[in-house]
């Protein structure tokens, strides 16, 4: 079968699916904000259409709506004022989700994935829009709002799509079966694609594209309808996200239902409604463990993929250049205010101290390195800013300001004056020494800007707690510093009894809270911080099942 949209952006998925074999780079959509990359007018316009929806009704329609919500307050200091329409019947919307879902199904492969990269096509024409959305709910700074909720976010999606298009296109669509014998049997045999039901994606408030739409459009160019249930305070990204996508559904000749906004006030727990209902087949979660515990434990109708907390490590042994070092520990305790569920938050290093280019570093020391790595990353306000973003809610500044309880305060956090933004919440991370023995500090997430160095009796022993604090707690993300091929292999075998992903020695420009759609693979599954990935195959192939029916010749 052919598709007009399939037709149109054939190349883009091609070289999507090379890229995810070959794990080289490659990406779809320019990361770079430059003028001259979108031209001239494209920030200036996207600014004035997020402008334009403040203290505006947002016109999209939800199946069994009654009232408006508005909920969203940027942490820069004002509030967006935006009036969404409230979700009250679940049934209604539910209904409204799957009244397309045959003629969806029935489009097959083609058609589905070549509306999902029109839909790409069309979010990337807003990217500006959608940049300036994800950092006044976020908290994001602009330009890491236009990356990871933009342009990253864009290529994790295609990245699904190519992922999905792959396991489709597994089984023929048709085929001939003859056994043979003095009298042939032959029969003609036809295997469909058939979703699993309506899809749930509960949205995040810091990351509401990036960890949304990987889920999202899995699920629906594997013929799911899909509703999308945004973190109180995320709206305006995933509302634009559902409004581009009826757009093109529409055009295509499909129900524009077939994805649906289902905004609520915080009070409506609509999330935990939706989550058990008969209807919805797979529900795709980020956030904290409670309510990703209860999920995995509830929606037992459903496929549930969850990211959830972790505790992220570093292992410091030894480094051929602290100065290196410490400017890219620095720079990733920093990124975001260190809200990113790939943010390093345990440095285990030993007490007796760590050998450098510069003579042994006691942790004292390195915390002063990294201390004065800040010094020059955020020492003026108008340029740490543009790290840093702003503090996305109340819980990450309570947990920053109750952080020094317990340790040694090495690098106190400050306040950082936004000169654009006078009333935004900005702060720079902590660093708080810890001993071994401090578990019940460190075991825990303390997400946000808060960063642990922790004093062990040596190498050994800081391996041994890396690798059962994640068995036990999770992990996104490890590092290790070590000279010593021998450490090195050490931690990789415990990264992989652990299950979580390792990078060795980063000392340039990449960081160990960053990864490069296509290529790096965001969790495992393989350890209680998250049970999906994105993206491997896993991810997709559960989001369909094939269906077969043969008759004889």
């Amino acid at each position: 079968m052919t598709s007009p949209y399939l037709d149109k952006h054939r190349d883009k998925l091609d070289a999507a699916i090379a890229a995810c074999s070959s794990r080289e780079y490659y990406s779809a959509y320019d990361e770079s904000p430059s003028p001259r990359v979108y031209g001239e007018s494209a920030a200036g316009e996207g600014k004035a259409a997020f402008e334009a929806w403040r203290g505006q009704a947002f016109p999209l329609e939800t199946p069994g709506s009654d009232g408006t919500v508005s909920t969203e307050r940027s942490p820069y200091g004002f509030d967006l004022g935006v009036g969404y329409a409230r979700a009250s019947d679940v049934d209604a919307l539910l209904t409204a989700a799957q009244a397309g879902m045959k003629a969806w199904r029935d489009a097959g492969p083609e058609g589905r994935v070549g509306v999902g990269i029109e839909i790409l096509d069309r979010l990337h024409a807003r990217v500006f829009e959608l940049a300036n959305a994800v950092q006044h709910t976020s908290g994001q700074a602009f330009v890491m709002a236009f990356q990871a909720g933009g342009a990253h976010a864009l290529d994790r999606a295609l990245e699904a799509i190519a992922y999905a298009w792959v396991e489709m296109s597994r089984t023929p669509r048709t085929a001939v079966w003859e056994k043979p014998g003095k009298v042939p049997l032959t029969m003609e045999k036809t295997f469909t694609v058939v979703p699993r039901g309506v899809a749930l994606v509960i949205g995040c408030n810091t990351f509401p594209t990036w960890n949304s739409w990987p889920g999202l459009f899995a699920s629906l160019v594997t013929g799911n309808a899909v509703v999308v249930k945004p973190h109180p305070s995320a709206v305006l990204p995933l509302a634009i996200t559902v409004q581009v996508s009826q757009e093109v559904l529409a055009e295509a000749g499909f129900d524009p239902d077939l994805v649906t906004l289902a905004a609520e006030d915080p009070a409506d727990k609509l999330a935990a409604t939706l989550a058990v209902r008969p209807e919805v087949k797979l529900i795709d979660y980020t956030g904290g463990n409670a309510f990703g515990d209860w999920l995995e434990e509830h929606a037992r109708q459903a496929i549930v993929f969850t990211e959830k907390a972790g505790v992220n490590t570093v292992v410091v042994d030894s480094t051929s250049s602290f100065r290196a070092m410490c400017q890219n520990l620095a720079f990733s305790f920093a990124l975001y205010t260190g809200q990113m569920c790939t943010a390093p938050q345990n440095v285990y290093l030993p007490a007796a101290g760590v050998e450098t280019d510069e003579g042994t570093k006691s942790p004292a020391e390195v915390a002063a390195g990294i201390g004065a790595a800040f010094d020059k990353l955020l020492g003026e306000d108008a340029r740490a800013v543009e790290l840093l973003g702003g503090v996305v809610n109340d819980g990450v500044l309570s947990r920053l300001e109750s952080a020094g309880a317990k340790g040694e305060v090495y690098v106190a956090s400050r306040t950082v004056t936004h000169p654009a933004y006078a009333d935004a919440t900005v702060r720079t991370p902590t660093l708080i020494g810890l001993t071994a023995a401090d578990s019940d500090v460190y075991e825990t997430e303390c997400f946000g800007p808060v960063a642990y160095l922790i004093a062990t009796s040596g190498t050994d022993e800081s391996i041994a707690l890396f690798r059962s604090t994640v068995l036990a707690h999770g992990a996104m993300t490890a590092s290790v510093y070590s000279t010593s091929e021998a450490v090195v292999e050490e931690m990789r075998d415990a990264a992989l009894e652990a299950g979580v992903a390792l990078s060795e020695n980063l000392l340039g420009g990449v960081f160990v809270n960053q990864s490069a759609a296509y290529s790096d693979f965001h969790g495992t599954g393989a350890n209680p911080a998250a049970n999906a990935s994105y993206t491997d195959g896993a991810y997709v192939a559960s989001r369909f099942r094939v269906v077969q029916s043969r008759r004889h010749i």
